[in-house]
């Protein structure tokens, strides 16, 4: 098995990584918070330096022990798969990663809730530009905000000020079932977070258990519903999934999430949960193939008009990190984040943490689609998420 990394981070990332701010970015990129397994792939023409580069990004991942197992779908420009997978699925079996496995994609959901807002918008049914007090009459009010004043846009682009909602430890509401109105009361009962909307991009869950009420409330249909006649199934997306009420579980095969234990800091598993806790800004599960295809349809035209789509992908500058890291710039546009590359230009996706499961999805303009999956969203290792926005990039740009 090889221990090394097949690609130097870039200067920039070095630097930051010798600076050990990675707890800042920790909590600022939280999305709602060794048996090595060889390549698997669909078309023996892959390229065989491809392959190691991205497999020895994962068995590095998991080597260096920032989760038990990992997994990673790239989708090349001409349509081939290939998956890749290291560790292992379950610490008390051993039981090797499933390729192409469920897990939970957190706030990747939200990417699906803005397509389906941006699909009423290409119906005429909504306009970006409206205050969310039009759809949801008398529903946004607090200290420091109202829905008069801010706009559908400000809640897809995260720059309406709105607080987020409280999440405690999971071990206090794994098995808890929530309502929509049960986050917003949480969320309503602090200060806003800026006093004017549209001026600061300020990332809140908040934003997007507004949009899927929307949703709702315009189509008359549960966003659970409409995600899946008007997104998944028109996508053929087969292995994306909301989960049902009262549904803890995860669809086999699947990996085991992991988070360390807020006492021994030992591994302890977290695969089931109720993910309502997350609705419309992170509820949903599926595969990293799958994903990929959501990407290339998206990107396609399939989902939403070109011009609709070039508004989505119009982001405006985000920095992850806080004032501790300006070095890392990410551009967060409607549902939507651009990743600046270590080989040029951005790539267009999300990411999603939730308990058990971090992963980062993101397709090129030239059509490389690459989701990659840990199966923990925290780990003792301090600079664990900068190694997997390290294999990330590496993925995207191995096809360069």
């Amino acid at each position: 098995m090889s221990t090394s990394t097949t690609e130097k981070p870039s200067a920039r990332r070095k630097g930051v990584r010798a600076a050990r701010r990675g707890t800042a970015l920790l909590a600022a990129c939280t999305m709602i918070g060794l048996a090595v397994v060889g390549v698997r792939s669909a078309d023996p023409a892959v390229a065989k330096p491809q392959k190691d580069t991205i497999q020895v990004s994962l068995n590095e991942l998991v080597r260096a022990g920032v989760a038990p197992g990992a997994m990673a779908s790239v989708r090349d420009r001409t349509g081939r798969v290939t998956h890749y997978t290291a560790g292992v699925a379950d610490l008390r079996t051993r039981g090797k990663v499933p390729a192409d496995g469920y897990f939970r994609m957190a706030s990747n959901t939200k990417m699906y809730a803005a397509v389906a807002v941006l699909q009423l918008v290409d119906d005429g049914k909504v306009r970006l530009d409206e205050p969310i007090e039009t759809y949801l009459p008398g529903l946004v009010r607090g200290t420091g905000f109202d829905g008069r004043t801010i706009t559908v846009r400000h809640l897809l682009e995260h720059t309406s000020g709105l607080p987020g909602y409280d999440m405690p430890h999971v071990f206090q509401w794994r098995d808890r079932y929530f309502e929509p109105r049960d986050l917003l009361d949480s969320a309503f009962a602090k200060e806003a977070t800026s006093p004017v909307p549209g001026t600061t991009t300020q990332y809140s869950n908040t934003n997007y258990i507004l949009a899927g009420l929307l949703v709702q409330k315009v189509t008359g249909r549960p966003i659970s519903e409409v995600i899946t006649t008007r997104i998944l199934d028109r996508a053929g997306l087969r292995n994306t999934y909301w989960p049902g009420v009262g549904d803890q579980s995860i669809r086999k095969p699947h990996a085991n999430g992991y988070l360390p234990h807020p006492e021994t800091g030992k591994w302890t598993e977290i695969t089931r949960l109720d993910p309502s806790i997350g609705w419309a800004a992170g509820q949903m599960i599926s595969t990293p193939s799958d994903l990929n295809r959501f990407l290339v349809a998206l990107q396609n035209g399939k989902l939403i008009k070109p011009a609709t789509l070039a508004q989505m992908r119009n982001g405006k500058p985000f920095y992850p990190g806080g004032e501790d890291l300006p070095e890392l710039v990410w551009h967060y546009g409607l549902g939507a984040i651009g990743f600046e590359l270590s080989c040029g230009g951005l790539a267009w996706g999300h990411g999603g943490d939730i308990d058990g499961y971090s992963s980062r999805t993101a397709i090129t303009a030239d059509g490389r689609a690459v989701t990659l999956v840990v199966t923990a969203d925290s780990s003792p290792v301090q600079d664990g998420v900068f190694r997997v926005l390290d294999a990330f990039d590496a993925a995207l740009c191995a096809g360069r």
